[in-house]
């Protein structure tokens, strides 16, 4: 039995385009690809960028359980993520654009927006007890967004399964770190 498409569920809807129409691969195609890219990649490398991360003093005494990995990790991790996410979206966005998956892409913009304030409320204000609140709203919207995209390009819920079981792992991490300390 096919699960609903989020569309039945939400309050838009726009049938005068088929559910089944793509957007051809064409320049326009890689164009949004290109610009998934730098939203995705580039919002999480800037606010990596600006938040001092593993770096910062407040961080580095900070008591960490014993599977927390090394600080290089992070980075492949989370650039690898970024670039699934944004192909993820990607493919929503070939299925009519903005004016056919309007309510999908903006789950999917949502989660972002709570992924990206996680490093600034983590790092930079030093709320790790806020930062797993936000995690815990971001694992939702990341469910959602997966729930949403697997009816529209099930390609694209896979692309984000990795990303679920990271910050699955991120938000044991950070509930650990709020314990000890």
């Amino acid at each position: 039995m096919a699960t609903p498409h989020v569309r039945s569920l939400l309050p838009y809807s726009d049938d005068r385009i088929p559910p089944t129409a793509t957007m051809p691969a064409g320049a326009g195609s890689w164009a949004a690809l290109a610009g998934w890219m730098l939203l995705c990649v580039g919002g999480g490398s800037v606010v990596g960028l600006v938040s001092n991360g593993a770096t910062d003093p407040w961080y580095l005494a900070l008591r960490k359980p014993s599977w927390n990995p090394p600080a290089w990790v992070f980075a492949p991790v989370w650039t690898t993520l970024y670039l699934l996410m944004a192909v993820a979206a990607w493919r929503v966005w070939r299925h009519g654009g903005w004016a056919r998956q309007r309510p999908v892409l903006t789950v999917f913009l949502a989660q972002l927006v709570a992924n990206l304030a996680w490093s600034p409320l983590f790092f930079s204000a030093h709320w790790p007890a806020l930062a797993l609140a936000d995690l815990a709203l971001l694992w939702l919207l990341v469910v959602t967004t997966l729930w949403a995209f697997a009816g529209v390009d099930r390609w694209a819920a896979r692309l984000l399964t990795p990303y679920l079981a990271w910050i699955t792992f991120a938000g044991a991490l950070n509930a650990a770190i709020v314990a000890l300390n």
